[in-house]
């Protein structure tokens, strides 16, 4: 009898330290906080079968919360200052900026929430999210490359865990009522993000990532 008490106690204390270690390996997911300098949110249109136009919004806030063992939980949210889009010619800004296109004036924001994350190989997914631009509310595709996630190397970030992100898809501007020079300048925006997150805790929390 002793003896089965003993094997089952044996037991017991196996079975505990295999629940503990399976926790421990399942990371919690990780909020982001995104580095603007390591940022990009970037946009390019054909200029009338000539050349390629290239944008991006400066001023983006984002909310991420990431698990990189069970990635449909992560959540994504944007929200994009219209008015910091620079295509680096100072006249046509201005006229992008105004109610033929996005109409910052009435419209100072554009916005993403994601509502769907799904892995497609062993470091790529589908983002599935809601766009609002100029009032109007349409769901958009994001194919998503996740690159590296780790402690920084340099001392002057403290070991801060930090992950890279680029994702890219299309959005189609008439959806949203953007109809200017259309078919001229193509119906389909491409668009290219490009990120960099820093788990922003503790001590990492003094990283220049963390502050900028």
């Amino acid at each position: 009898m002793k003896r089965d008490i003993s094997i089952l106690r044996r037991f017991a204390v196996a079975f505990a330290a295999v629940a503990i270690l399976a926790t421990a390996a399942h990371a919690k997911p990780v909020t982001l906080r995104i580095d603007p300098s390591h940022m990009y949110v970037g946009f390019t249109a054909p200029h009338l079968g000539y050349s390629m136009s290239y944008g991006r919004f400066n001023d983006v806030k984002w909310q991420i919360v990431f698990d990189k063992d069970n990635v449909s939980v992560s959540k994504v949210m944007a929200t994009i200052q219209t008015k910091s889009l620079d295509t680096n010619f100072q006249a046509r800004d201005t006229y992008l900026r105004s109610a033929d296109f996005f109409d910052v004036e009435k419209h100072p924001t554009m916005t993403f929430v994601s509502t769907a994350i799904e892995k497609t190989g062993e470091n790529t997914g589908r983002l599935t999210g809601n766009l609002t631009m100029l009032g109007d509310t349409k769901p958009v595709t994001l194919a998503v490359k996740f690159t590296r996630m780790a402690e920084q190397p340099l001392p002057a970030y403290k070991k801060v865990l930090t992950a890279g992100f680029s994702a890219q898809g299309k959005v189609k501007r008439s959806e949203f009522g953007m109809t200017k020079f259309l078919p001229a300048i193509p119906d389909e925006i491409d668009i290219v993000i490009n990120l960099e997150g820093a788990r922003c805790e503790g001590e990492a929390a003094e990283a220049p990532s963390c502050k900028s």
